[in-house]
C-alpha cells in the first residue's frame, strides 16, 4: 500500500502568547481543512511536546479516542520518526488516517527549557554537566571545533548556511526574519560569541509555533482536497546520548538515516530538487549535507556558497521560526514544495523533496523522502 500526506499546516508563528495546546489545535484545524478532512476521520495520533503523556493529552483536547498513537521522544527529529510508524500502521491496517501535530510556547514563555533540562543520575548529567556546557549549543559547538580543524573548514563556511537561510526568509513572510534584510558572512562572523565558534547568527530562533500533517493511503487521497505527496522512502538512526560517547563526533547518523531512505526510496542524492534540512546550528547542516551524500567531506561550505542545491526555503530553524522542536515545519514546507504552492521561493520542477530532523545533540536522525503522485 502507497501512504500520502494529504494535509499540511503550521499554526501561528513568532511571539503569539497562545498555549501549547491552542497551537497545536491551530495547526490541526488548518491541516484537517487544507485536507478535506473531518477531526472524526483520524483514528491515528502522533503528537510530542504538550506533555510526557502528549497523545493521551492531545487525544482528550480534541476529543477523539484514535485506535493507533505514537509519542516517541527523540528531540527535533520525531516527526520524521512518525511519518515512518504512520506509514507502518496504515499499511498495517492499525488505522486509515494518521494526524501529526506538534506545538510550543516557548518564546512567549521565556523558555528553552526542551533544550536545557538534562535527566539526574545520567553519564552525561555526571561525566558533562560538571564542566558547565550550554546545553544544547556548547556540544554543537564542539563538533564545529572539531569540523574546522579536522576538515580544513573556515567558520565563513558556517556563516554561509546563515546567509542561504536569511535568503530564503526574505521570500516567506511568515518568516520571523523576514523584515530583517540581507545578512551578510561578516555580520554573522561579527555576532556576540555564544560558544566558540559559534556566534548568535549561528544558532537557532527561540519561537512560539506548531504544526500539522495528515496522511492517508493514496487511494484515499486520489478522493481530498490536495494533490497528494507519496511517502517514498524513509530512514533513522539514534548514535548516542552525551557527547563523550561517540567515537567519532563527525560521522553522525545521519549517514546510515540517509543511505536507508534513499535505498528504500530506490533513489540518491542526485534525484533530490530540494531538501528541508534542520538547522539547529549552522554546523547541523554543512554535517547533514555531507551525510546524506550531497557533498563530499569538507565540501559542504563551498556546496553551500554555489547555490547548489535549494534547502530550507522557509528560511530554516536560523530565520523562519523554532519552536523547541523543528522537525514537524520541515514536513510541511517539503510538501508544499512538491505541490508548487510555494509562490516567490517555490523551486522549479520539485517534485522529489527530502526532510532530515536531528534531535539531541546529533542523537537521533531521521530522513524521509516524498514526491509528487503520478
Amino acid at each position: 500500500m502507497t501512504v500520502a500526506i494529504v494535509g499540511v499546516a503550521e499554526s501561528d508563528l513568532g511571539v503569539t502568547g497562545k498555549s501549547i495546546l491552542h497551537l497545536q489545535t491551530q495547526a490541526i484545524t488548518r491541516a484537517l481543512d487544507d485536507a478535506g478532512l473531518a477531526l472524526s476521520e483520524i483514528d491515528g495520533l502522533a503528537t510530542a511536546g504538550a506533555s510526557r503523556f502528549s497523545t493521551a493529552q492531545v487525544a482528550e483536547y480534541l476529543g477523539i479516542q484514535p485506535a493507533w498513537s505514537d509519542s516517541t521522544f527523540a528531540g527535533g527529529s520525531a516527526f520524521e520518526m512518525y511519518v515512518a510508524r504512520a506509514v507502518q500502521a496504515i499499511e498495517a491496517g492499525q488505522c486509515t488516517t494518521v494526524l501529526i501535530s506538534y506545538g510550543s510556547d516557548q518564546r512567549s514563555a521565556r523558555s528553552r527549557s526542551l533544550g536545557g533540562v538534562l535527566e539526574p543520575h545520567t553519564p552525561q548529567t555526571q561525566f558533562e554537566a560538571p564542566y558547565g556546557p550550554l546545553y544544547p549549543v556548547s556540544y554543537y559547538a564542539m563538533v564545529a571545533q572539531r569540523y574546522l580543524h579536522e576538515r580544513g573548514a573556515r567558520r565563513e563556511d558556517l556563516a554561509e548556511v546563515a546567509v542561504a537561510a536569511r535568503e530564503w526568509a526574505l521570500l516567506n513572510p511568515k518568516a520571523f526574519r523576514h523584515r530583517a534584510g540581507p545578512l551578510t558572512v561578516e555580520q554573522v562572523l561579527a555576532q556576540p560569541m555564544i560558544s566558540s565558534p559559534l556566534t548568535a547568527a549561528d544558532c537557532c530562533l527561540v519561537t512560539d509555533g506548531g504544526a500539522a500533517v495528515v496522511l492517508t493511503s493514496l487511494e484515499r487521497a486520489r478522493d481530498l482536497r490536495r494533490d497528494p505527496v507519496v511517502v517514498l522512502g524513509y530512514g533513522e538512526s539514534t548514535t548516542h546520548d552525551g557527547m563523550a560517547a561517540p567515537g567519532d563526533l563527525l560521522r553522525t547518523g545521519t549517514i546510515d538515516s540517509g543511505l536507508r531512505a534513499f535505498a528504500r526510496a530506490g533513489l540518491g542524492p542526485q534525484d533530490v530538487h530540494v531538501a528541508q534540512l534542520y538547522d539547529s546550528f549552522t554546523i547541523t547542516v554543512l554535517l547533514t549535507l555531507e551525510g546524506l551524500g550531497f557533498c563530499g567531506p569538507g565540501e559542504a561550505g563551498d556546496f553551500v556558497r554555489a547555490r547548489e542545491l535549494p534547502f530550507n526555503t522557509t528560511g530554516g530553524g536560523l530565520s523562519y521560526c523554532h519552536p523547541g522542536m523543528y522537525g514537524l515545519l520541515l514536513l510541511v514546507e517539503a510538501v508544499r514544495q512538491v505541490r508548487g504552492e510555494c509562490g516567490p521561493r517555490q523551486v522549479p520542477g520539485a517534485e522529489i523533496a527530502l526532510a532530515h530532523g536531528v534531535g539531541g545533540i546529533f542523537s537521533t536522525h531521521a530522513t524521509v523522502l516524498l514526491g509528487a503522485a503520478r
